[in-house]
């Protein structure tokens, strides 16, 4: 009698080089993106935008899908992530800030992201003070809270009996990518590198335009702009694949949506700037300054040509178009010897960042009546329309058009 064929050997040998599904190493790279892909859909809409800033509303159905694929995939404690994410918008680049480049530096925040994010999610005080609002259901205690990793072991099962051996490498990915991404690129990157559309508080910024690899976490700046904002994206050619998903699911009656960037709207001219002119200024500030800003850098274009003309000195003038349309916290003190030559070469350059000083503190005031608000606002229109600057004539022109 025969014992052993050899047969289940090879069955073995067949199952660890192939697993349940025969697919080509490409395919199997392609499904563990997309599977990766989904992980980040599910943090930026389901942790980020619904739970952490309530910017939208999803259905039962939904939500907990993405509760169950988080716990799949990723491991994360929907409580744990919200307190952590609320504390670093109210603490940003502070020292309590849970992961401030600026803070721990960029070198630690990219390869230590991860642990810092663990090191603050042992903190009751920070649980208690920012997770209010977050899934109590029983399943939250009883299972996705109370056993964590026990989701992440079966999705380790789940691939190795799809993938076999393969399978390992499919998981490890799987489990590195939302640390590398969310903890590492979005905490890091995206208040170290990239463009500002706003020039917010804060040190965030935008990393790409086309948010797609973190599903739109790329557009950082323009959230910190607008946290409770559904939609990260704010320019033409900006693309928020996160938004895309959320219209979806609106459409088929998964999502509603409870806020989107304010829309800046124009009227007639109005003869003198008013309290709805203030309102307008108040409501849509960070719009209404970046537009400053950029008539700013074309009121300085001419100016610092004429500055290079006449053999300034190169630092000057590069330190000048970096920094003039800065708030002053936001400028180096290495850069302010060399911005202060380049205000006195130039009245126009000195105007124009006094005056966006004045109209800063206009919003920025909490002390002054509404009224007298009203009346420094018009203050200010008029000096910029007698100041015979082109750029300031111009923009208070526009600005007693807003509309809030």
């Amino acid at each position: 009698m025969q014992l052993f064929d050899g047969s289940a050997p090879s069955a073995v040998l067949d199952w660890l080089a192939h697993g349940m599904w025969d697919l080509s190493f490409w395919q199997i790279i392609l499904f563990a993106l997309l599977m990766t892909h989904l992980s980040m859909i599910s943090v930026t809409v389901f942790l980020h935008r619904h739970q952490a800033h309530r910017a939208l509303d999803l259905h039962p159905v939904a939500s907990h899908g993405f509760r169950f694929w988080l716990w799949l995939t990723t491991g994360q404690v929907t409580r744990e992530w919200t307190a952590i994410h609320r504390k670093h918008h109210a603490k940003c680049e502070q020292a309590q800030d849970p992961h401030s480049p600026h803070v721990y530096g960029i070198t630690t925040v990219l390869l230590q992201g991860y642990e810092l994010y663990r090191a603050e999610a042992v903190k009751q005080e920070t649980l208690e003070r920012f997770g209010h609002g977050t899934p109590d259901d029983w399943i939250e205690r009883h299972l996705y809270t109370r056993f964590s990793w026990h989701g992440v072991a079966l999705m380790l099962v789940i691939d190795l009996a799809l993938f076999g051996a393969a399978g390992l490498s499919v998981w490890a990915l799987q489990m590195a990518w939302t640390p590398i991404m969310a903890a590492g690129i979005i905490n890091g990157a995206a208040h170290y590198w990239g463009y500002r559309n706003f020039e917010t508080p804060d040190a965030s910024t935008n990393i790409s335009p086309w948010g797609i690899l973190i599903a739109g976490e790329e557009l950082h700046n323009n959230h910190h702009t607008y946290p409770t904002s559904a939609k990260l994206s704010v320019k033409r050619y900006e693309f928020d694949i996160g938004w895309f998903y959320i219209s979806a699911l609106k459409k088929i009656g998964l999502a509603s949506v409870k806020k989107t960037p304010p829309r800046l709207a124009f009227g007639h001219v109005r003869p003198v700037a008013d309290e709805k002119t203030l309102e307008a200024l108040i409501s849509n500030r960070y719009e209404i300054m970046a537009a400053y800003a950029k008539d700013m850098r074309r009121a300085f274009r001419g100016e610092l040509e004429a500055m290079q003309a006449r053999s300034a000195d190169a630092h000057v003038i590069q330190a000048a178009r970096r920094w003039l349309h800065r708030d002053a916290e936001k400028v180096p003190a290495a850069a302010l010897a060399q911005l202060a030559v380049a205000r006195a070469a130039s009245p126009v350059l000195d105007k124009m960042v006094l005056m966006r000083e004045e109209l800063r503190q206009l919003w920025l005031n909490r002390v002054q009546s509404r009224e007298q608000l009203a009346a420094d606002l018009q203050a200010w229109c008029h000096r910029a329309e007698v100041s015979g600057i082109a750029v300031l004539q111009e923009f208070s022109m526009k600005l007693r058009s807003a509309r809030a």
